[in-house]
């Protein structure tokens, strides 16, 4: 009988533990996925000037070279995922995505330094499926938004230290030996992840029995189609990150032509607007929850909200002729953007079993990412060039086309609030299956 009591007391203590510290690793892993990849934001700038580089060709690098091949290796990794051990998967991931973040400094023009960009996106699409996999096994889902909100966190502070780091390290060193530090900094977190994290049992926080079988590629596909509140909430969040990557990966050269600031200037303002702003990533996924109480259509409600009061300050924010009301605006601009990721992670994962969630991840970061990552930066800086050929405004030319990507946000909320519809049927059923 003593035995048993300590048991009772002891192991969910225990279990609390261990799910608290596996996310504070993965928010690490995932603090390293954001560094790499955001530091090109801030670095463009000299790279740009060394390298000759047009708007479109620095978009297409910081967009849809590194969002094609990201996510579309999402998805057949996502099916070795939701097979084998995820916690090598992450590691084998955070290995290959820093030597390539390394190998950057040695680029010579905009091929090799695009080849190494795509390395960058192949150990980057093996990160995020598993973790939103082993998340969902860690905590349950009336905790799941808050959770993945949480993780949410490692991409504001990673990408506020990506432009603190690139800034300071470009600075002291040059471009090329900072991405060599930050892809060093990387291989340094691989042997904690491997040798602490541990790997739960599928379905662990499930109230029902889990079959171990893992559906054909036909069935999970079927499955997903099915689901309309998925298939609406999925193009809401590509849309929303069209502007949401347009602004995140040209706001550094838009304060640099338009208000005239060095990248040294620059650098410290930008990482709080990301920083302050990214905690729209957080209280997304923590109101999101909690409104959801009430009505479990709030996971979408909240995301479609967030997204129409975000385009009017983005107007405030580009086309304002004052650096300190853009800025600003920018944090709050930057909150709302960022609000939509958690409750759109969360409530996916909550529509599919456990055997499932992988593979819905990769879906999620195959749509998301090639529109948002993909193509924001790139139409926006085509653009931009298109603004200054045709028209002459060499300087101003980005503070036009950035605002233009906030149409992109202003549709993605028309899909939030159409999800919400069927979510509300589509939720309940995903929980008896």
């Amino acid at each position: 009988m003593t035995n048993q009591a300590v048991t009772t007391v002891v192991a969910p203590t225990t279990l609390s533990i261990r799910k608290w510290y596996a996310l504070g690793v993965l928010i690490l892993v995932a603090l390293f996925n954001y560094i790499d990849r955001q530091s090109l934001a801030i670095l463009q700038i000299p790279i740009k000037s060394e390298l000759g580089l047009s708007d479109t060709q620095l978009g297409a690098l910081t967009g849809i070279a590194f969002a094609f091949l990201y996510a579309t290796l999402a998805l057949p990794i996502a099916r070795v995922a939701d097979r084998s051990n995820r916690t090598v998967l992450i590691t084998a991931a955070l290995v290959v995505w820093s030597l390539m973040t390394a190998g950057c400094g040695l680029a010579t023009g905009m091929l090799t330094l695009t080849l190494f960009r795509m390395g960058v996106a192949l150990g980057e699409a093996g990160c995020v499926p598993a973790t939103h996999s082993l998340i969902s096994d860690y905590f349950p889902r009336e905790q799941r938004a808050t959770a993945i909100g949480i993780w949410t966190l490692s991409f504001p502070i990673g990408t506020m230290l990506g432009f603190l780091a690139g800034s300071w390290l470009n600075t002291a060193f040059g471009w090329r030996h900072a991405f060599l530090v930050l892809g060093l900094g990387g291989l340094c977190l691989a042997p904690l992840v491997l040798l602490t994290l541990r790997e739960p049992k599928r379905g662990a926080t499930e109230s029902r029995a889990v079959a171990g079988e893992i559906p054909s590629l036909t069935v999970a596909v079927r499955t997903l189609w099915s689901l309309r509140s998925f298939r609406h909430a999925t193009f809401a969040g590509a849309l929303v990150d069209f502007t949401l990557y347009a602004t995140l990966n040209w706001n550094a050269p838009f304060y640099n032509r338009v208000f005239d600031m060095p990248m040294h200037d620059i650098a410290t303002p930008l990482a709080l607007v990301t920083g302050i702003g990214g905690l729209g990533a957080y209280l997304g996924g923590v109101l999101a929850d909690r409104l959801a109480r009430v009505d479990p259509r709030w996971y979408m409600w909240l995301p479609g909200f967030a997204a129409l009061l975000a385009v009017p300050l983005m107007m405030l924010q580009y086309l304002t002729p004052s650096y300190h009301v853009s800025i600003v605006t920018g944090v709050l601009t930057a909150m709302l953007l960022n609000s939509f990721l958690a409750p759109l992670v969360a409530t996916a994962q909550s529509l599919v079993s456990a055997t499932l969630r992988a593979f819905t991840s990769a879906v999620l970061v195959l749509c998301v990412n090639l529109l948002g990552l993909g193509l924001g930066p790139l139409v926006t800086g085509m653009l931009s060039d298109l603004l200054i050929s045709r028209f002459g405004l060499e300087h101003t030319s980005l503070r036009y086309a950035i605002a233009a990507s906030a149409l992109a946000a202003l549709w993605g909320a028309a899909h939030f609030m159409r999800a919400a519809v069927y979510l509300r049927d589509e939720l309940p059923k995903a929980a008896t299956h």
